[in-house]
């Protein structure tokens, strides 16, 4: 099953929580954003500066209590005697403290900012080169992988790297400088309170670890719950006319519940458990008070502390206790950004095209390097391809086709009509033979130069978000609006079109109401505006009546007019008129001919033909 694929289709992009290779994920990601290490080491570098403040900051407090503690009344021989408190040196504290914590606030800010400016600048790179990718890989990836998958890398992945690393990582260098430093600064005051302190803090940290054991498992299961009910809403939302048409409503809504009881289930016990963090951490920390008011009161009827130590270490419980919290959190932020990470290098990681920039672009060029038109000329030469390695499905491909001829290769589905036409267009890499065209081999100019020399009209249409007028003209500079129209009324669509709205600024999207039949026209008027010297047509009449493949059929004898055309098709009556009909079986040419020459031979194309008439009747 391909990753990021549920029972039921795509899972809605969830990624993994937790990375296979957690170093190697991380290093990945250190490497891809090198430039930025230096800010990041200034960040953390901010950040442990914070946390010193916020450490240091607790002994002031202690010191300024013991201050206000000497000028308080004191009893001599049973009578009240009032001391005097130094106020120069309360507010010389005090004014340290206001400069520790100033202090804490800047830097904590300046290194959000800059972990914030880092991460986002990181996810935005890693977009751009996913972006990149995409155009650098074979098709033969986009067949293993689900549109899904590649989507749930781009979007989900990528905003968890984005999301995460800045707050896991700053948070995680902040906790540990409060957790050490605050242990530190506790056994240096008292080591008595200390150790009462750090085996209240055991407890809670015992009680966190086995709350997070138990809680992880239910958050993956929330994981693969909310795969299942994603894939099943897409699912009979796709197919919904046919979940009506079979009777299966009642079905899906049985199937549904149980999902949904699932993801309840799991989501419900995930929540609850990890929702108990904060509370236990809280009860640590209030035992922790405890524990330290009663060790520090006996200390202090002793003569061993003074009242300030205790005041001390009231914030130290806090530092203490608070990171190991923090740290969880981030650790949890960290495995999530790794996972995304993870996944998102080993996309970037994929194998590529080759790199063909010290390819010449020699169609459509002389030998001088001016323009010429390409006439069409196609040659075959034994051509063998397999999909996989070792497996052959084209065995000995051979066909010339002369300038402007109209060659229409039928058969059987599966017998390697469109693996031809993608392998003269070089989108895969032919195992054995050569392709060329004009007489240049096509493995010896870049792959552009190559498509630039076709227009495509395909089974499944495309028409992207945008206007009527961008989809005709699609990705050709110079289109005129008259050349547009032009084509818009050779298949037959101006009349609709000039029927919307904002006529041919009409913007295409979603909630359209194109036809299928009308999508398929205007793919046919964008190969038209393309004008390219080479034409491919697969199954271009598949989604349209009759009375619409009739016009359509003329818009096309008209645009293959002094144009080499390929045209694949399952209705043999569409390509009567082809100067050269290949017949494809089991990855060979088994017949050859014009449609009379092969009716005359009453082989293959002769049954296939005559089965078509026989069903038509």
């Amino acid at each position: 099953m391909p990753a990021g694929m549920g029972p039921h289709g795509p899972r809605g992009g969830a990624s993994t929580e937790k990375a296979d290779d957690l170093g190697g994920a991380l290093k990945d990601l250190m490497r891809f954003s090198r430039k930025y290490i230096p800010a990041i080491i200034i960040a953390l570098i901010l950040g442990v500066g914070g946390a010193i403040c916020q450490i240091i900051g607790p002994d002031y407090l202690g010191d300024m209590t013991d201050e206000i503690t000497k000028g308080l009344p004191a009893l001599v021989n049973g009578k009240p005697v009032l001391g005097s408190i130094d106020m120069s040196a309360v507010a010389r504290i005090g004014w340290t403290l206001v400069a520790l914590y100033a202090g804490y606030a800047l830097l904590s800010y300046v290194q959000s900012w800059m972990m914030a400016t880092v991460t986002q600048r990181t996810a935005q790179n890693l977009r751009t080169a996913i972006d990149e990718k995409m155009n650098k890989l074979p098709l033969k990836y986009f067949d293993e992988h689900s549109t899904g998958d590649v989507m749930s890398r781009i979007t989900n992945d990528v905003d968890a790297v984005g999301q995460t690393l800045g707050q896991s990582l700053g948070s995680l260098i902040s906790s540990i400088t409060l957790f050490f430093g605050a242990l530190v600064m506790m056994f240096k005051n008292n080591v008595i309170m200390a150790l009462c302190a750090v085996g209240a803090s055991i407890l809670g940290m015992i009680l966190m670890l086995v709350v997070m054991k138990v809680s992880q498992k239910y958050f993956v299961r929330q994981q693969i719950a909310l795969g299942d009910v994603n894939g099943h809403v897409e699912e009979m939302y796709s197919g919904h006319t046919v979940v009506k048409a079979f009777g299966g409503e009642a079905d899906a809504i049985r199937r549904f519940e149980r999902y949904n009881n699932d993801l309840y289930d799991s989501g419900w016990k995930s929540q609850f458990l990890s929702g108990l963090m904060m509370p236990m951490m809280n009860l640590v920390g209030n035992l922790g008070y405890v524990v330290v008011c009663v060790v520090g009161a006996a200390l202090a009827m002793d003569g061993k502390i003074e009242f300030g130590v205790i005041v001390a270490f009231m914030m130290y419980i806090r530092l203490f206790t608070q990171p190991l919290s923090q740290f969880a959190q981030a650790f949890q932020n960290l495995q999530r950004c790794a996972a995304g990470s993870e996944r998102v290098f080993s996309f970037l990681n994929e194998p590529e095209l080759a790199d063909e920039s010290d390819k010449q672009p020699l169609l459509g060029r002389g030998s001088n390097g001016e323009i010429t038109p390409v006439e069409g000329r196609v040659s075959f030469e034994h051509v063998k391809f397999g999909y996989d390695p070792g497996k052959l499905i084209i065995h000995d491909f051979s066909a010339n086709i002369e300038p402007g001829q109209k060659v229409a290769i039928v058969g059987p589905t599966g017998a390697g009509k469109t693996t031809m036409v993608n392998l003269l267009m070089r989108f895969y890499e032919i195992a054995g033979g050569s392709i060329s065209i004009d007489g240049i081999n096509t493995k010896d100019v870049p792959r552009w130069n190559v498509h630039d020399q076709f227009s495509m009209v395909l089974q499944d249409t495309w028409v992207f978000n945008g206007t009527v007028r961008e989809n005709v003209a699609y990705a050709k500079e110079g289109v005129t609006d008259e050349q547009i129209m032009a084509a818009c009324k050779a298949v037959g669509l101006d009349h609709y079109v000039r029927s919307l709205p904002q006529g041919y600024d009409t913007v295409l999207d979603e909630s359209s109401t194109l036809s299928q039949g009308q999508k398929q026209l205007l793919t046919i008027a964008r190969a038209m505006v393309q004008d390219s010297p080479i034409l491919i047509l697969d199954e271009a009449t598949s989604s349209v009546d009759t009375r619409t493949e009739e016009l359509i059929q003329k818009a096309m004898d008209k645009l293959t007019e002094g144009r080499t055309s390929f045209v694949i098709a399952h209705r043999l009556s569409t390509i009567r008129d082809a100067d050269m009909i290949l017949v494809m079986k089991d990855g060979d040419i088994v017949e050859r001919g014009t449609h009379d020459e092969l009716l005359a031979k009453n082989g293959f194309y002769a049954d296939i033909y005559n089965s078509q008439f026989t069903l038509a009747q």
